[in-house]
């Protein structure tokens, strides 16, 4: 009786050996038992059909407040690139939050407000969803726009982003030249054997760069029109602000061909 209890309890130890031997084996134990965490976004909240989070995408987003997948990223639908204004806010948010139009060590110098003690964003996100909310360089009489494309996203034209050496590194390779009175940059390029560059009426249009081509001993002033930047001739009526500097804030409205009885333009022209 004994040899056969013997027999058996080998019987069932080779038994466990062989299926322990074919059975499947286990290729790895997972440690990192848990929830997954769903990923948290920050967004621009306030739009009823549209949002931008700050990753650059926009649209329907999820309750995470993320739009992963859910429409083109840095979209600039609706906007104007070289004035960096668009009509639309969430839209000026996810085009301002590409790294090629924001550069993020610019952005973190940047004051939220114009008084000494104001502090600076936090991030580029931060940046783009003020900027393009609050921009006083977008209205005119503090009560009204000067267009539709009225969220934009430029950093501000007294910022530490912007200074001259910067600006001027921007106008390489173009000839700047101021025209006679009432000619457009089309005609002071065309009459230089050249053409009127537009994308660099927005470099030229600052005031520290006029101040280097022009007298501007009538200060420089902000105003309205396609003739800007420019000069206001010495005896343009008094009303006109003779010898002044104009610069436009309604950047959309720059253009080569616009021209005016009494001003002279600082013309870009390559």
């Amino acid at each position: 009786m004994r040899m056969f209890n013997s027999w058996l309890n080998l019987f069932w130890i080779f038994l466990h050996l062989f299926i322990f031997q074919f059975s499947p084996r286990i290729s790895a134990i997972r440690k990192d038992i848990g929830f997954l965490e769903k990923p948290i976004c920050r967004n621009t909240v306030q739009g009823r059909y549209l949002l931008s989070d700050d990753n650059g995408e926009h649209v329907s987003c999820s309750e995470s407040g993320c739009c992963p997948g859910k429409a083109e990223k840095f979209s600039c639908h609706g906007c104007n690139l070289l004035s960096q204004c668009c009509n639309s806010y969430e839209f000026c948010v996810s085009c301002c939050l590409n790294p090629s139009r924001t550069q993020k060590e610019q952005v973190l110098k940047v004051k939220i407000a114009k008084q000494a003690t104001a502090g600076t964003y936090a991030g580029v996100f931060d940046f783009c969803a003020g900027r393009c909310r609050h921009n006083s360089e977008s209205v005119v009489h503090e009560n009204a726009y000067l267009s539709d494309f009225h969220h934009c996203f430029s950093l501000p034209s007294n910022s530490s982003g912007a200074g001259n050496t910067q600006l001027e590194g921007r106008l390489n390779g173009i000839n700047v030249i101021v025209g006679r009175q009432s000619e457009s940059c089309d005609s002071v390029c065309k009459s230089n054997g050249q053409s009127c560059v537009p994308n660099k009426l927005l470099v030229l249009n600052q005031c520290e760069i006029m101040q280097k081509y022009m007298t501007c001993k009538g200060a420089c002033l902000a105003s309205m029109g396609a003739d800007q930047p420019a000069e206001v001739v010495d005896d343009a009526p008094k009303n006109l602000n003779p010898g002044a500097c104009l610069f436009t804030r309604a950047q959309a409205m720059l253009s080569c061909d616009g021209s005016h009885p009494f001003t002279r333009r600082l013309c870009p022209c390559a």
